[in-house]
């Protein structure tokens, strides 16, 4: 097979501190420029007016220093999962030590063009170019790796919760640039496929594997008992120089949940609570009550709007309520404007041959039970309107997993039954990573994901993303 483009990391660098100096300079001279022509902060003295070429030596020199620096915070050998917000922290420790280095030079030797403000202009200025350019530069990349250009490869070894823990992750944070390629496993039960993510064998296959498939790099999850043959599978990738790393087992714990600490250097390590427990779990509630509300009153008449359509175009009550299955397992009603024939329920066994979906899933592109407005009222996802009322009660979130029937949580695997630890929501990543297009296993993997890393943040992130998609009707049917 042919290997998609790939991007020199030693180019990105050499490039990256090339565009930094250039930022720094444009920086260094806009300061200039408002400190001796703008004249902000306070008048100069017509006798301490000199020409920008005065401060050509000073500027080269802040760049040097600002390079140097900006090197020693990592920030020209960043990780793939570092966060923007790392990047940013790492600009701002370079530009305040450039600075203060640069004016404990000048406090000893102070020449006549001396100015302390233009290095206080030329601080703010060069992280808010070099901040907006690393923005630029994750978008850029975002959209190379959507296109498989710089992504890295990677084969998994162990196909168990540590396994599924990493898969989640990946499928989560696409902006990585990661491709999981597949998984081995000497368990024959766990070679089965998980969405997307395909078994390709035993432990003893993976060098081939690695040649055959060009794996940038291989990721161990094995459980520590299975130290010898961590061993083999390290020795064997340095062999064939394919970066490998290792997952800590933790005793088959989830990394999510256990909590880092120490006593006087004696490392502790203990188990989190839940993300959505205590507190956090009333916030994301007051949270629902509160935008619930708001979407209720709002959305009124295009309710009503609704309402008529439905009966005008067919037979039946506006509402469809069935029972589905909440937090922690329990069952309550849900109810959706009707987007089917009254008799949908008798037609499916025989549409079931059609089965569009995997898993326990019931889905079908042209399903002959759908209604003309159910059709559209589905595309746009306006069928799940009523659901905002399930919220207000407290049986649903606005985030969160797909709400699932009683059938289809009683054929869920064990691993499946995690999604249940947090309410069903009317959105979620599933939702936003491709609604009915995403496989049963990857919507699992998604909510997993979710239930461990809640956070008012990510709610908000999902919700505007929601917005896009429904908008557009991405696999919505």
């Amino acid at each position: 097979m042919s290997r998609k483009p790939t991007i020199n990391p030693w180019l990105v660098r050499l490039g990256m501190m090339a565009l930094d100096a250039i930022l720094i300079n444009v920086a260094f001279f806009a300061a200039y420029y408002m400190r001796y022509v703008l004249e902000w902060g306070r008048p100069v003295d017509p006798a301490f007016q000199v020409p920008y070429r005065q401060y050509l030596a000073v500027a080269l020199v802040y760049t040097l220093l600002a390079l140097l620096t900006f090197a020693v915070e990592g920030l020209y050998h960043r990780r793939r999962t570092a966060s923007l917000l790392e990047e940013l922290y790492a600009i701002f420790n370079g530009t305040t030590t450039a600075v203060v280095l640069m004016i404990a030079v000048f406090f000893f030797y102070r020449p006549q063009f001396y100015s302390r403000l233009i290095f206080v202009y030329a601080a703010l200025l060069t992280m808010a170019l070099l901040g907006a350019a690393r923005i630029v530069e994750r978008i850029v990349l975002y959209q190379l790796r959507k296109r498989g250009i710089g992504v890295a490869r990677l084969l998994i070894v162990g196909g168990g919760e540590t396994g599924r823990t990493l898969m989640r992750h990946v499928m989560a944070h696409p902006e990585l640039g990661y491709e999981i390629v597949g998984f081995v496993d000497d368990d024959p039960q766990r070679l089965q496929h998980i969405g997307r993510f395909k078994p390709l064998g035993t432990t003893d296959e993976l060098p081939r594997l690695v040649e055959e498939l060009q794996v940038d790099e291989v990721i161990i999850t094995l459980p520590w008992q299975y130290h010898r043959k961590i061993m083999r599978i390290l020795a064997q990738c340095e062999r064939q120089n394919v970066r490998s790393r290792i997952v800590p087992d933790m005793f088959q714990l989830s990394l999510s949940h256990v909590d880092f600490d120490d006593i006087k250097g004696i490392p502790i390590i203990g188990i989190k609570e839940p993300a959505l427990h205590g507190w956090r779990f009333t916030v994301k509630r007051l949270m629902d009550v509160v935008l619930a509300s708001v979407l209720l009153v709002i959305a009124a008449p295009l309710m009503a709007l609704i309402a008529l359509l439905i009966k005008l175009d067919s037979p039946g009550p506006v509402l469809f309520k069935q029972t589905r299955v909440g937090r922690f397992g329990k069952p309550f009603t849900m109810y959706k404007f009707r987007t089917m024939y009254v008799n949908a329920e008798e037609m499916l066994e025989k549409l079931k041959q059609y089965n569009e979906a995997d898993g326990p899933l019931f889905k079908m592109r042209n399903d002959p039970r759908r209604t003309r407005v159910g059709r559209w009222l589905r595309k746009f996802s306006l069928d799940e309107l009523p659901q905002l009322w399930n919220v207000l009660k407290g049986d649903m979130s606005l985030v969160g997993p797909r709400p699932g029937l009683p059938s289809e949580v009683e054929q869920y695997e064990p691993w499946h039954r995690k999604r249940l630890e947090v309410p069903p929501g009317l959105t979620g990543l599933w939702q936003t990573s491709g609604r009915s297009d995403v496989s049963f296993d990857e919507m699992c993997l998604l909510d997993i994901y979710y239930a461990e890393h809640w956070s008012p943040l990510l709610d908000a992130i999902i919700c505007l993303k929601t917005i896009p998609a429904v908008l557009t009707g991405r696999g919505a049917y």
